[in-house]
């Protein structure tokens, strides 16, 4: 046991959000080590890689005792990023299997360990959208109009129910990007844009309304943050973690545009139901390219999700020092440095009529 650090275990360790959060202990303070299904692709010091299958008993407790062995029984803070998620709607099973029970499974083998925070990445979605000027707080009312929300609720319910002694910190983190993009919405949006789709001029819900977005480094931060915050936090903490401002879909559109042809362009308001039967036409026509629009977002677009970020300035001093708004150039200068590496950063079909 290295008695010297204090250690750290990360789920969900491969992905991106799993790197940057690995990335900010790297101090010296801190033994890491890292939960997932597949191996990063990365290394890092004081960091040590246990392959872990969350809906699995046997592979949970083979982790944990191997950690215990290793480590000791003392945990300065568990960061559980794993979780199921889909852009394309259904598989409520996965959820259920992953998120959900998976958490439970996790939370309950930390009970036999002295640990402290253990924090769960939730999200804003878990909050029923509200208009302009209203802001979402941590007491907003609840939402489970589709399934990764749902999940996020009764996930948090299972570890309010649960934790025991063990002190949990709740993140309800909003839409993540990083200076290359990588966001679904945002990518999705942009090349709709840069290769002048129709359907970059319309849009099915009130293009007043947007939702917040977080800056990857800023949402490494704040997971640091808590960590090193954790003897001054209640036994259950809630935050809500994004940026304050939030840009409109109609401002995102003329920022983007601005940015990629020099000019604004002008989005209009379509029906709902022009829109599911747009979309559903061409995701069946075989001559047609596949939308990414899903009937799912349809019926959220008109959504609005600003949020009041003041709990957490206060409780833990954080607030973000990016913006959606500032990032947008950077990530339409790295688009036209090299589109199609951009495209396939951000997993995008290149148009096979478009020239690099």
């Amino acid at each position: 046991m290295n008695g010297q650090k204090e250690l750290i275990l990360i789920t969900g360790c491969s992905g991106r959000i799993g790197k940057a959060t690995i990335d900010k202990f790297q101090d010296g303070h801190y033994q890491i080590v890292g939960l997932d299904i597949v191996a990063p692709q990365f290394q890092a010091s004081n960091f040590e890689y246990l392959k872990c299958d969350l809906t699995s008993d046997e592979s949970v407790d083979a982790a944990m005792t191997a950690i215990k062995k290793k480590y000791g029984v003392t945990i300065a803070s568990v960061i559980h990023l794993a979780a199921y998620y889909n852009f394309v709607g259904g598989a409520w099973e996965l959820y259920e299997k992953i998120t959900i029970h998976g958490t439970e499974r996790l939370l309950t083998a930390c009970k036999k360990f002295q640990t402290e925070p253990f924090l769960f990445s939730s999200t804003m979605l878990v909050h029923a959208a509200q208009n302009p000027p209203r802001k979402i707080t941590e007491t907003s009312p609840f939402t489970m109009n589709w399934e990764y929300p749902k999940s996020k609720v009764l996930t948090e319910d299972v570890m309010q129910k649960e934790h025991g002694s063990i002190p949990i910190v709740i993140l309800r983190i909003a839409g993540c990007y990083d200076d290359e993009c990588h966001s679904i919405p945002i990518s999705n949006q942009i090349q709709r844009i840069y290769e002048r789709q129709f359907e970059s001029h319309v849009f099915p819900g009130r293009i007043t309304h947007g939702a917040s977005f977080l800056h990857l480094e800023d949402l490494a931060d704040c997971i640091f943050m808590c960590v090193q915050k954790r003897k001054t936090l209640p036994p259950a903490s809630v935050f809500l973690v994004g940026e304050d401002v939030t840009l409109s879909y109609d401002q995102l559109q003329r920022k983007i545009s601005k940015l990629l042809f020099g000019k604004e362009m002008k989005t209009y308001r379509i029906p709902k139901i022009v829109a599911k039967f747009g979309a559903g036409i061409q995701n069946k026509l075989p001559f047609m390219k596949k939308t990414f629009i899903k009937p799912w977002m349809i019926d959220i677009a008109d959504a609005n999700y600003t949020l009041d970020i003041s709990h957490i300035k206060k409780m833990v001093g954080w607030m973000p020092k990016h913006s959606i708004a500032n990032t947008l150039q950077v990530m339409i200068q790295d688009l036209k440095k090299d589109p199609k590496k951009w495209y396939q950063n951000n997993q995008l079909e290149w148009p096979e009529k478009r020239s690099a």
